[in-house]
């Protein structure tokens, strides 16, 4: 990637900033409460499909306040002084064969391509406290396209049609030169009232028409076209709902941005994220958007653009820390229900929300849970529910390149473990779990037989949610001193017993001997 990124002769400084619940009876267990619950699975329909490379990464890019060319602390400039050779980083990318990598940001409306074409001087960004976002017109970034290029601003409104003359030229070069593009974004953050600046969605309908132009004539001879995206915006559902009316059979993909969970300078993140009525509130988000596309009848599909669920980077020990889990796991699990294809986690690496870490690129804890979502999800969801309580967040989906489904069970109750039982509304041969008292029945297999399921225990390291260690099936996660990701091993377990859920932890179940109608 490193070697591409060059040769796209990128002239700029980079930087990443890049289900219904009732309460239960309970008793007591080693001093804590166990709940017996029950997941019922309805398997007469699918209710969702995903993309097979859902988990999606952005690449932002920020500059400090102090840069040096190719000498930045963090962010894609010190990835490159790096010579992209970390063992750490490639590995992880390379866990997910493919990931899908948006590249864009805050400033990309702000870019300016160095194409041949193009005969004024590329300068970096330089801090300037006067204009939007407090940078100054910069150069050139992938996927993402500035959308705001030849408009002109006035307050919080941006108006004229785009000039599409140095992202076409750019869009050329690259056709040209035989750089694989997988989806082309216009503009960041422009939708409803925008932040910092907005345009109209008419406008917008008008500008992105342009674009599919653009692509369409730039591959004509290419028989694999990229996508042609947008908005990448907050969801303002009569906005977007005028945007794709118009945008008509012009749009592949819709994108939009989340950040629910507010600043991440909040000291009430991690109250936020063990409430299941605050999660829950999202779903609205998804539900408007499925809808809308369903009723103006158009072939594009939903991606969450961008997603770190606390803005301004996060908060160290809490975004990048186990606790963060909960939420992207749950955010995934919701996402996927609503028929999302695909979801971008901000950021691969960059701030404190990354999936690696800025400094040395060791994985955080997100990683590992969303290489083990990459791993066991399938692309078709099933509609779930979880009685015993409310504190249990509960997802399944017909299991990934596997007979069965895969359940993921999240526990976001600090003092209560959970014996769960999977049930199935609509066909008299599946699978039936009998439930048992406490978790220290739970029968452990050795090895995996025909009676056996995989079971994934996600907790942190001494019980700490803030601990920045992730521990699967009692073993911390730790990469080696070759710089390779750890195995992701499991567990067996008898099929016949309940799936032991312990506080504050994440279980991820396969159940090969399921047979679900909807999975076929």
């Amino acid at each position: 990637m490193g070697s591409r990124i060059q040769l796209l002769g990128l002239c700029l400084w980079f930087h990443f900033a890049c289900s219904s619940f009732i309460f239960g009876s309970r008793v007591a267990v080693g001093g804590d409460a166990t709940v017996k619950g029950t997941v019922a699975i309805d398997d007469k329909a699918v209710i969702g499909t995903i993309d097979d490379d859902f988990v999606c990464a952005t690449l932002d890019w920020w500059p400090p306040d102090k840069c040096d060319y190719g000498r930045c602390s963090w962010g894609l400039a010190s990835l490159l002084n790096l010579d992209l050779n970390n063992k750490i980083f490639l590995n992880a990318v390379k866990a997910f064969s493919p990931l899908k990598l948006r590249l864009g940001g805050s400033l990309q409306d702000k870019l300016i391509y160095g194409t041949e074409d193009y005969h004024q001087p590329c300068t970096p960004f330089v801090k300037d406290a006067s204009e939007m976002f407090g940078f100054t017109q910069g150069a050139k970034i992938i996927f993402g396209l500035n959308a705001l290029a030849g408009k002109t601003i006035h307050g919080n409104s941006a108006t004229g049609p785009w000039n599409s003359t140095n992202a076409e030229s750019f869009i050329r070069y690259n056709v040209r030169n035989g750089y694989t593009i997988h989806g082309w974004e216009l503009g960041n953050e422009l939708s409803g009232s925008g932040v910092g600046t907005s345009i109209t969605a008419d406008q917008y309908a008008s500008d992105f028409a342009a674009l599919r132009d653009i692509v369409y004539n730039a591959y004509a001879d290419i028989d694999s076209k990229p996508l042609v995206i947008a908005p990448g915006g907050f969801f303002d559902a009569t906005w977007f709902r005028e945007f794709i009316s118009k945008s008509g059979k012009a749009l592949d993909v819709v994108t939009h941005h989340i950040y629910n969970l507010g600043p991440g300078v909040d000291e009430h993140l991690v109250e936020k994220i063990l409430d299941p009525s605050f999660l829950d509130k999202e779903a609205s988000t998804f539900s408007g958007l499925k809808n809308i596309l369903a009723s103006t009848g158009t072939s594009a599909t939903a991606w969450v653009g961008e997603s770190g669920g606390a803005y301004n980077s996060g908060h160290h020990l809490v975004s990048d820390a186990f606790v963060y889990s909960f939420w992207y796991l749950d955010q995934l699990g919701m996402s996927a229900a609503y028929d999302t294809k695909t979801y971008c986690r901000q950021s691969l690496i960059g701030g404190n929300y990354g999936l690696l870490n800025t400094t040395n690129f060791l994985p955080n804890p997100d990683f590992y849970s969303a290489l083990l979502w990459h791993r066991l999800m399938g692309r078709h969801v099933l509609s779930t529910t979880f009685s015993g309580t409310k504190k249990i967040r509960a997802y399944a989906h017909c299991a990934k390149q596997s007979k069965g489904i895969t359940v993921l069970l999240i526990n976001l109750d600090g003092n209560t473990s959970v014996e769960a039982d999977v049930t199935f509304d609509n066909n008299a041969k599946s699978l039936r779990l009998r439930k048992m008292s406490s978790h220290s029945n739970m029968m452990e297999l050795p090895f995996a037989s025909e009676a056996a399921r995989e079971e994934y225990h996600l907790t942190p390291q001494d019980g700490n949610i803030h601990s920045q260690i992730m521990v699967l099936n009692g073993k911390p996660l730790r990469v080696s001193s070759a710089g390779e990701i750890p195995p992701l091993d499991p567990i067996y377990v008898n099929s016949s017993e309940p799936i032991s859920v312990a506080p504050f932890s994440i279980v991820f179940a396969h159940l090969p001997d399921a047979v679900v109608t909807a999975c076929g």
